[in-house]
């Protein structure tokens, strides 16, 4: 306990009590004591590795916090913006007035002078080229 707190010998022993039951029936067990202590010692160092990582992925996201979320958001924005300039310029005005400009099917055709099937056929169109960049 004194290795582990309290809490966590507690559950070390709960959790190799439950991993132990499987194994009542079988009387084939030639060191019950070895067995009860390796389980007991692998889920101890299981809880160790496992909080010794969860604290080294809590640190590593304290770095990233300051510098690493702007980074990703400019990195994001960037991306957004290499995936619309990769878009056929028909798709691109269609895609770039209903996202970013707000205007509706019917707004667009007339803008463009197209029919509104002809904006629902590029925005789809736009939409699947988009998918497809993000599935890379």
């Amino acid at each position: 306990m004194h290795r582990y707190g309290v809490q966590d010998a507690e559950d070390i022993i709960q959790e190799t009590w439950l991993r132990l039951t499987p194994y009542e029936g079988v009387g084939a067990i030639r060191y019950p004591k070895a067995l009860l202590l390796k389980i007991a010692a692998n889920l101890a160092n299981d809880r160790y590795a496992r909080r010794k990582r969860d604290e080294a992925y809590a640190d590593h996201c304290a770095r990233l916090d300051g510098w690493g979320v702007q980074q990703a958001a400019q990195t994001e924005d960037v991306f957004t913006r290499q995936m619309v300039l990769g878009l056929p310029q028909p798709l691109r005005d269609v895609f770039v007035l209903s996202r970013f400009g707000g205007l509706s099917n019917s707004q667009i055709a007339e803008q463009l002078g197209i029919r509104p099937k002809t904006v629902e056929w590029r925005m789809t169109k736009a939409l699947a080229h988009c998918a497809a960049q993000l599935r890379r």
